[in-house]
């Protein structure tokens, strides 16, 4: 087969889980000869790093979820870049392409990939996105998504799941003391943090409601939340509601985890959804251990005892007996780590792109195939 023309769209105008995942996928496809075309909204992240790493793309004034302007601007470029699929990498994405493909003749088969794990809406409007016959495959990031998606879909048999990765190189250097710094800290101050979105679905309360129960017992511990979003004012008031001041700290966005992660003492993951958790990967390669609930796809990533310890989601008591075990006991960390370094091997940036490319490769011949049939 020959190397197939892949467009890549993706709406969103922030920087998450999926837009790092679609830029290690280009990457590598782009290292392994794919021809690639990102579509992206203008002046979003995703723009800035194509343009960064060299990947072809075209920004488009994405506004809202239902934009037919732009899905005849989509299939303008399909038509004039001569795509043989189309990839939306998000629920605005798929929409559009949807839209291109109905009214304004794209015609491509359509790959669409699925990061949330809670089921689609039974109304019109999801159940004709999703069961569009120009919709080939619905990448799945766990298999959790892949079970929950297969009770709403109407054809089940487009699903399969393509694990998200992660670059390990990515965290050789190792830490250099720039968060104990950042938190006014002396060196040797354990650190139990988590690195996410400060998002609902993360359950961030549920963090420091652990961390009180930890510093009871551990007052020297600090509990970092790295990241930014709509609820940090929230958790905020509730840390000084529960005399955490100064003991559970705020960093806001950071652009170098990859120095700031592996100075955790240890991750905690308090989702009570999570499609995988890319998060926990980066502990894995950067050797931090791992205590998380056991949301969505987390047990696919989290071997219970052997990668990571697993807690009942919302459960901030066990959490906390978790944390402490793990903070007294050197040979479980030892022993964790060593399990998550195995682990990590499935999930990584190669394996995800990999996956991904048979499953285009797959579509087109399926698609292709028909066409023959068709036309004898």
């Amino acid at each position: 087969m020959s190397r197939p023309r892949i467009l890549h769209l993706s709406t969103a105008r922030s920087w998450r889980g999926g837009e790092q995942q679609l830029a290690y996928l280009a990457g590598e496809l782009q290292a392994a000869g794919i021809p690639q075309l990102v579509v992206c909204a203008h002046g979003s992240p995703m723009q800035e790093q194509c343009a960064r790493i060299g990947i072809d793309h075209r920004a488009l004034g994405f506004r809202a979820s239902f934009d037919p302007p732009n899905a005849r601007r989509l299939a303008r470029i399909a038509r004039r870049w001569k795509a043989d699929l189309v990839h939306a990498h998000d629920s605005h994405g798929h929409t559009a392409a949807i839209l291109a493909n109905t009214f304004f003749g794209m015609g491509l088969p359509l790959v669409v990939s699925r990061r949330v794990d809670f089921p689609i809406s039974s109304g019109f409007s999801a159940r004709w996105k999703y069961g569009h016959p120009s919709v080939k495959r619905i990448l799945c990031v766990s298999d959790a998504i892949k079970a929950i998606m297969a009770r709403g879909v109407p054809r089940p048999g487009v699903l399969c799941t393509v694990h998200d990765g992660i670059d390990p190189a990515r965290f050789a250097a190792g830490p250099d003391g720039r968060l104990h710094r950042l938190l006014g800290l002396d060196a040797g101050v354990p650190l139990v943090g988590n690195v996410a979105a400060l998002a609902p679905h993360k359950d961030l309360f549920t963090f420091i409601d652990m961390a009180a129960l930890v510093h009871k017992g551990m007052p020297h511990v600090r509990f970092p939340l790295v990241g930014e979003g709509g609820l940090r004012d929230r958790l905020e008031r509730h840390a000084k509601d529960k005399g955490l001041e100064g003991i559970v700290q705020f960093t806001g966005f950071r652009d170098d985890v990859d120095r700031v992660l592996p100075e955790l003492d240890m991750l905690v993951m308090t989702s009570r959804t999570e499609g995988l958790g890319t998060s926990i990967l980066d502990a894995f390669a950067a050797g931090v251990p791992v205590v998380a609930t056991a949301a969505g796809g987390i047990p696919e990533v989290v071997q219970d005892g052997e990668s990571g310890l697993l807690c009942p989601v919302g459960d901030a008591a066990a959490l906390a007996r978790a944390v402490m075990q793990l903070l007294t006991d050197h040979a479980l960390r030892t022993g964790l780590a060593g399990g998550a370094r195995r682990r990590l091997a499935l999930f990584t940036k190669q394996a995800m792109a990999e996956k991904t490319l048979r499953e285009y490769q797959s579509v087109l011949a399926g698609t292709r195939g028909a066409a023959n049939t068709n036309s004898a």
